[in-house]
């Protein structure tokens, strides 16, 4: 079946699916002893290698290998579609009469709702669980005000970890509508339209490439992805995508083509440091030609899933701190199995609990 359309409204939620899946199957299967860790914020040569070893000498626990190393990239995802849904809501007519703050500040209350529920919910089962978090006084300010990803060790300050997505959403919500934006109240929107695509494409390669001047393994580099910059390329690529890509028709045996070449490609560029940077894009890439080959049926429940990552994002923390320890017991897939159908079981109460607040 061909298809000329950017991203339809129902591919858009199952690359949700897809993502948020993606997320919460990684920040299980990494917290587990003995599986290979993944190149997130870092490079590190030796994760890279002890997945090579998995995948030469293959186990019941690959599938749990290249959750905990792939996993992560969910989160491009995540960003790459937050663009590409803040030009078709807000670039679509002149909606430049909202204020940059006014629009600031309802995208910062949205995130700190969704944020504090879970983070409330959190605690209290971290101190009712074994090796509850020490607290300290500034982390938990940092969390609540979703600024902590600016500290010197986000790495460190962060807790529970996939909370760090909310302090660089805010910090890439504020990027696009001062600066980004191309009406009024933003940098861009000063300059003639000609320049948009040059200034936004400089802005892409610099962030980018600049990953590639800090030590692999290093601190810095770190700090770097933690914050916006880190980001940045990949949420440009959703704006430039959104505001200029015209698709042509493509049959389903193309996309699965293309598909097939982005997997290829995210293995093989993840084994170097100089290429690793560029895995996000054919992550996205492939996402997006992979759902336009779904099923109607696996399709439409991908879709579900992805109306629910939102309440998944928030809750999953908290099923993984409960049923982990099954896991660890060693009844690894039977813990896989009870977490996801929990996390699935809270986020639509979490959901139902997000709408009433």
């Amino acid at each position: 079946m061909a298809t000329t359309e950017q991203i339809s409204r129902i591919e858009t939620s199952a690359m949700r699916g897809i993502a948020i899946l993606a997320i919460v199957l990684h920040n299980y299967s990494h917290w587990l002893g003995g599986i290979v860790q993944e190149n997130e914020y870092q490079f590190h040569v030796l994760n890279v290698r002890r997945l090579m070893v998995e995948l030469s000498h293959p186990s019941w626990e690959l599938t749990v290998h290249l959750l905990s190393f792939f996993g992560h990239y969910g989160v491009p995802i995540f960003v790459f579609l937050s663009a590409y849904g803040l030009v078709k809501k807000y670039e679509r007519y002149d909606s430049s009469y909202e204020s940059g703050t006014s629009f600031f500040v309802s995208h910062y209350k949205k995130l700190f709702l969704m944020m504090v529920v879970g983070y409330a919910a959190f605690v209290l089962v971290d101190y009712m669980t074994p090796g509850p978090r020490r607290y300290e006084f500034w982390n938990v300010v940092g969390q609540l005000g979703m600024f902590s990803n600016l500290y010197a060790n986000p790495d460190h300050d962060i807790w529970p970890g996939p909370y760090w997505y909310f302090g660089l959403m805010v910090q890439l919500y504020a990027f696009y509508r001062f600066v980004l934006y191309p009406g009024k109240g933003s940098l861009v929107g000063l300059v003639s339209k000609r320049y948009h695509v040059p200034i936004l494409s400089a802005l892409l390669i610099s962030s980018l490439l600049a990953q590639l001047f800090f030590d692999p393994e290093g601190l810095a580099l770190q700090w770097y992805r933690y914050n916006l910059f880190g980001s940045l390329p990949i949420f440009i690529a959703g704006l430039l995508f959104a505001r200029y890509y015209t698709p042509k028709e493509t049959t389903r045996g193309t996309q699965i083509l293309w598909t097939l070449i982005a997997m290829l490609l995210i293995l093989m560029l993840s084994m170097s440091f100089w290429s690793w940077i560029f895995v996000p894009f054919f992550v996205c890439i492939g996402t997006i030609a992979l759902v336009k080959t779904l099923p109607d049926a696996l399709l439409s429940r991908l879709e579900w899933v992805g109306s629910i990552s939102a309440a998944m994002f928030v809750c999953h923390p908290i099923s993984r701190k409960v049923i982990i320890p099954i896991s660890r017991h060693g009844e690894l897939f039977a813990g896989l199995l009870l977490y996801i159908v929990a996390t699935l079981v809270l986020a639509v109460m979490f959901k139902r609990l997000m709408k009433r607040i």
